[in-house]
């Protein structure tokens, strides 16, 4: 029974009321309890459970949630309310797993939910484990270790396909308190939870069997079942039994007795014999008082001690915590600068992309100005010569009217001639005109040929210098190489042995407490050679870097750094309490079938090394993969694999789960195996790249030769030009010549000096076109310019991003770096404090157990001797003096006779004779007060029992009367048989024991009347009812429905569930009840697959 009710053992009843009158009597009793009820748990009269009722229920389901379980690869979590819920839902929506996971869940066996013989069963198809996880309520006086739990336990149950289930016990935060099933079984019987109850959790086949079950006896099971009498029972029983048992050992106990009291003869008369020792027997016992005493006084002194130490250790507690939380603030100012320069890179890119597409845009718009000016200018040129030409005209004019005012004109030409000249010059002119706009075009080609030779030779020279900044690293490193053929250390500064030297020299002198390690690079070998350019892309700095296991020692090993290098190149330093041993990292690293991890390919002797490099990079949760394809596939196209964060390929890229970054090298500098094969492979590349600067300048001075060759046509271009122009001119002078020697008799002066005037004006007008033309050209040329030095402006505010983004990536670098220095820290601090945490735990249990201790040997020692005994002698020394003592003792004895053994066989068989008499009487009372009280327990157990039957009983005959039935229940306890008799209002009465008269519907409200008794009953914090309309029609349904609300809100301070596939929707909108549809899931498995009968319920992990 529950734990709220009190034993049976001495012969009362259950503290329950249960009334045994009238029905009249019975509805009076139970509006007044009900009325109590509502004072309790109701909320403004409103039979709502009050906040601090709610807040005070223990054992209710806050929460399930479900994994492969059954057939739901992933169901929840469902939040459920404190009081009424309604799980509604089609069939195969989940609400029988939800039932059959919480019998299950809360350590129910898999028989009891009618649905397979063993949980492995319930194991989703395919899956290799199910998962349940329950929230239970814990608050109130009834709450279980609310100190450890809090306000709710979860309970996390773990199916294997093997059968096994595995508990985890965790409080409301998530910390796991217990994984032991029999933690589970106390929280159980501490709420009084009974999943393997079937009217406390009353499953689909338990209804289906109760409503068509037309046996008796099978209702009178149930309802013992349910109210725990068949256990009662059954306890009464196995006493009896026992008694049985008990009373035949007592017979033949009896004749051991007379055995006994020959044996007590023979031992007396051989104790009677015995001679003296006394004297030398009460100095042994003076011995071992002192002995007692003085073993007691030795571990007060070591108490003492103890607590002394302990006193000391608490007082440094404060230390270690403010250390912590020191290193924490470190880590969290560290990563808000990390995320700083991460925005400002970011920030960065965006900028460099923008402007490659301003470059871009400006380019073309150079192209476009370089042809405006080449445009202007050649209109310039033009206006030019037509103002030259318009001059000579107007002093050819000059020169005419001159000759006409002085008669100078003798003779007339021949017209015809004349005009054969003319024709002739005109050709010729059209000619020239045509070669010169042919050299112009000449020219316009030549200016874009410079350009474009200028941009070839811009990107020539960044290639040079590019190339020359990786020789010189070329040679740098191939310098340090040759450097290292005789010195390894070398190859990572050329400092560094002299740097181990100091290191030494100041070890000998004490400098150090522990000599620092380092370069961590130098205390490991490579498994896999192949694989150094990916170890050495992961472990970057950390290759130079030392460690130290004490920060004293850090600033000894500052101080003799800052002697051999420089503050920006000086190595890490990481400080980590050196260990013996190397960390356990089986559960934390990578395991994976073809590629080992960092940790994996690194043989490293001293364990300092491989704690440090896990502690700083976790290198056992990094995988090398030499395939880029094959680490693309395994770490973003594939799930990764677990406890794996990142992975290298042999060429030195890092590929994460969502990104993938290319290495910057191409070599390892560090890691390299064979030293001779490294500088030969680095002096080929050396000349290779030497090849291809020289290479460069060769094509730098084709292209200069190139721009000095177009620039000589350029010139020989425009002298042609020149002289075209000129001859031009002389042309047109000539033409002009005989058109005017032809015109010349008909024209008098004024026409000519009408004509000159018109052409000065042609010159004034020429000449501010000119003028407008060298404006335009010179804006052009202007305009180009700017766009040109704008253009210069930006490719070098790009270069300066580049190099500024590639510093900003190193100080991101570095920062991560110190990142995992702070967190090393942090976690080392950590470790040292819960080390002092434990020195101080061991502390007091070795308190606890000394305590113990001197308790057990005060007691001893009181035993031996009463009075407390101040012994200033040494307990080893007594013990001497006792062995000696004893020797005397046993010689003499070897003379006369043990009389120490003769004494103790003789005492003991005395005594012995004395228990067994003493056990036989009082065995004798104890099997009669077992009579008294096995006649009123089982008085009292059929009182009991009457009471239940009588309060189910009339109960039941309320619930019916309500839909107006007349109903009853009839017990037989005699014959073990029980019977429900309905009436309806036209007075047809159904036969005793049978129902089939009335239909599915009003046969199933008769049963969840009889189920609503039951449940009144029994003190379970939530009941659960499934598929309890399965046979009703709307009528009844809603009948029932109804009648169970109003149950449910009378006893408000339970929970309870209700499973139900029919719509729910019609249900009043108050805060008593939730209702929960669950939604139709892709069902994976269509059967479930049950075993035999035969096979064993699955063991608990």
């Amino acid at each position: 029974m529950s734990k709220r009710t009190k034993k049976l053992g001495d012969g009362t009843v259950p503290t329950k009321k249960v009334n045994t009158g009238s029905i009249e009597e019975f509805d009076i009793i139970e509006a007044g309890r009900r009325k109590e009820n509502t004072g309790n748990c109701g909320q403004n009269g409103k039979n709502r459970p009050s906040l601090h009722w709610s807040a005070s229920q223990v054992g209710i389901i806050e929460s399930i949630s479900l994994k492969n379980f059954m057939c739901h690869a992933c169901l929840g979590p469902i939040t459920f309310g404190p009081h009424m819920n309604f799980v509604t839902g089609n069939n195969g929506s989940g609400k029988s797993a939800v039932l059959t996971a919480l019998i299950i869940g809360l350590g129910g066996k898999a028989t009891a939910t009618n649905r397979g013989y063993a949980a492995k069963e319930f194991v989703r198809n395919g899956e290799n484990s199910a998962c349940i996880s329950i929230t239970l309520r814990n608050r109130g006086l009834d709450a279980f270790k609310p100190e450890l739990y809090g306000e709710a336990i979860i309970v996390e149950q773990h199916i294997s396909s093997q059968g096994k289930r595995q508990y985890r016990l965790k409080s409301k935060s998530g910390h796991i308190i217990s994984t032991k099933k029999e933690e589970l079984s106390m929280i159980v019987e501490q709420f009084n939870i009974e999943v393997d109850n079937p009217v406390s959790v009353l499953n689909q086949e338990m209804s289906k069997l109760l409503l068509l079950s037309k046996s008796g006896e099978e209702k009178y099971k149930f309802f013992m079942k349910a109210t725990h009498l068949e256990r009662m029972h059954e306890d009464y029983c196995q006493i009896m039994q026992t008694k049985t048992i008990t009373k035949e050992k007592i017979e033949k106990q009896d004749e051991n007795v007379t055995q006994l009291k020959k044996k007590v003869k023979e031992k007396e008369r051989q104790y009677k014999n015995l001679a003296s020792l006394n004297e030398l027997q009460e100095k042994l016992e003076h011995l071992k008082n002192q002995m007692a005493w003085a073993l007691v006084i030795e571990i007060e002194k070591d108490l003492d001690s103890i607590k002394n130490c302990l006193q000391g250790e608490q007082r440094h507690s404060i230390k270690y915590n403010q250390k912590v939380e020191e290193w924490q603030a470190e880590v969290n100012s560290a990563e808000l600068k990390v995320r700083a320069v991460q925005d400002q890179l970011q920030k960065m890119t965006e900028e460099k992309e923008q402007l490659v597409r301003e470059l871009l845009t400006l380019k073309e718009d150079i192209q476009r100005k370089k042809k405006a000016c080449k445009e202007s200018e050649v209109m310039f040129h033009c206006c030019k010569s037509q103002l030259k030409q318009l001059v000579k005209d107007h002093n050819y004019l000059q020169r005419r009217i001159e000759e006409l005012n002085s008669g100078s004109l003798s003779s007339k030409a021949n017209p015809t001639e004349l005009k054969e000249g003319i024709n002739c010059l005109q050709g010729q002119l059209k000619a020239l005109k045509d070669q010169e706009v042919t050299i112009l075009q000449q020219i316009e080609d030549y200016y874009y040929a410079i350009s474009n030779f200028k941009d070839q030779q811009d990107n020539l020279r960044r290639e040079e210098q590019s190339m020359k900044n990786v020789v010189q690293s070329r040679k740098r490193q191939l310098n340090e190489l040759k450097a290292s053929r005789m010195d390894r250390l070398k190859r990572f500064d050329g400092n560094m042995p002299a740097l181990l030297y100091a290191m030494e020299e100041a070890h000998k002198q004490g400098h150090f407490q522990k000599k620092p390690v380092g370069p961590l690079g130098a205390c490991f070998r490579l498994k896999y050679p192949e694989l150094a350019l990916a170890v050495e892309s992961c472990l970057k700095g950390l290759l130079l870097s030392f460690c130290c296991d004490n920060y004293r020692d850090e600033k000894v090993l500052q101080t003799l750094m800052s002697r051999y290098f420089s503050s920006g190149r000086r190595p890490q330093i990481n400080v980590c309490e050196f260990a013996n041993q190397e960390y356990n990292v089986k559960d934390s690293a990578v395991h994976h079938p073809d590629f080992p991890t960092v940790f994996d390919s690194l043989e490293m002797s001293n364990p300092v090394v491989a704690n440090c490099l896990i502690d700083l990079r976790s290198i056992e949760r990094i995988l090398l993969i030499k395939s880029n394809n094959r680490a693309r596939e395994i770490m973003q196209q594939q799930k990764p694999p677990v406890n794996c964060r990142e992975a290298f390929t042999a060429a030195g890229d890092q590929v994460f789960f969502n990104r993938y970054y290319s290495s910057e090298s191409d070599r390892a500098r560090y890691l390299g195996g064979d030293v001779e094969s490294e500088i030969s492979q680095l002096d080929v590349e050396v000349n290779e790249k030497m090849a291809q600067m020289l290479f460069y300048q060769q094509q730098l001075e084709s292209i200069e030769k190139g721009i000095l060759i177009v620039h000589n046509h350029i010139n020989n271009a425009q002298m042609q030009r020149k002289q075209i122009q000129q001859r031009i001119t002389e042309i047109v002078i000539e033409t002009a010549d005989l058109e005017s020697i032809e015109e010349l008799q008909s024209v008098d002066i004024p026409t000519l000096k009408g004509e000159a005037l018109y052409i000065w004006h042609r010159i004034e007008s020429a000449q501010n076109k000119l003028e407008q033309a060298r404006k335009e050209m010179n804006e052009h040329w202007t305009l180009l310019d700017a766009a040109e030095h704008k253009y210069k402006e930006m490719k070098e505010k790009e270069y300066s991003l580049v190099e500024e983004s590639d510093s900003v990536k190193e100080e991101q670098s570095k920062m991560d770096t110190e990142v995992e220095k702070y967190k090393h820290h942090k976690r080392h601090s950590e470790e040292e404090r819960n080390r002092h945490l434990d020195k101080i735990d061991k502390l007091k249990k070795r308190l606890v157990n000394k305590d113990n201790i001197l308790e057990r040997d005060i007691a001893k020692a009181k035993q031996i001797c009463v009075q407390r005994l101040e012994v200033t002698r040494n307990p080893m020394s007594i013990d001497v003096e006792i062995n000696c003592l004893r020797e005397r003792i046993n010689m003499t004895q070897e003379r006369h006779g043990n009389k120490e053994e003769v004494t103790r066989q003789y005492f003991e068989v005395l005594e012995m004779q004395k228990n067994v008499q003493n056990q036989m009487k009082s065995l004798k009372k104890f099997m009669q007060l077992i009579d008294k009280i096995m006649e009123e327990r089982q008085k009292a157990y059929e009182k009991f029992r009457k009471y239940i039957s009588l309060r189910c009983k009339l109960y039941f005959i309320s619930l019916m009367s309500k839909q107006h039935y007349h109903g009853k229940i009839n017990f037989d306890h005699k014959n073990m048989n029980l019977s429900i008799t309905v009436q309806r209002e036209e007075g047809v009465k159904t036969a005793r024991g049978d129902l089939r008269s009335l239909s599915g519907g009003e046969r199933s409200f008769s049963t969840v009347c009889f189920i609503l008794s039951l449940w009144d009953t029994m003190e379970s914090p939530f009941r659960c009812l499934d598929e309890f309309d399965v046979y009703m029609d709307m009528v009844n349904r809603r009948i029932s429905i109804d009648l169970m609300l109003q149950v449910a809100k009378y006893e408000s301070c339970h929970q309870f569930f209700f499973f139900t596939s029919l719509n729910m929707s019609f249900l009043p909108d108050i805060s008593l009840i939730r209702i929960l549809c669950m939604q139709d899931s892709e069902r994976g498995q269509a059967t479930l697959s049950f075993a035999s009968q035969d096979e064993s319920e699955d063991s608990d992990d």
